[in-house]
């Protein structure tokens, strides 16, 4: 397991962007949070390979459930990353298996 950072460094209902080294390469990935519980995302909409984020780190995300992105306003689950409504609604973002311990978000790879 590898550290990804502290829970509180991730806004409780918010998101937060990092790089980290996924299949021997550096990653963009988001991470979204929802009082202890956490999940993590390749930072990439599924429409059009484009980042979530309008500018790098600024997410838009609504009632601590869902993660837009900031290009064509697809909305996806915090939990499982589904695309509910947008141009590629039923797709999903590409997850990155995390768990909190001890108060930091680790990476399961």
């Amino acid at each position: 397991m590898n550290a990804l950072c502290t829970l509180d460094a991730i806004t409780d209902g918010g998101a937060l962007a990092l790089n980290t080294e996924l299949d021997g390469r550096t990653q963009a990935l988001v991470l979204v949070r929802r009082g202890e519980d956490v999940w993590g995302y390749r930072n990439r909409c599924p429409h059009f390979s484009v980042p979530l984020d309008f500018r790098p780190g600024e997410f838009s995300t609504y009632r601590s459930q869902v993660l837009m992105c900031a290009h064509h306003s697809a909305l996806f689950r915090f939990e499982d990353g589904q695309c509910i409504e947008g141009p590629c609604e039923g797709s999903r973002l590409d997850a990155v298996p995390v768990r909190v311990v001890e108060g930091r978000v680790m990476l399961l790879l």
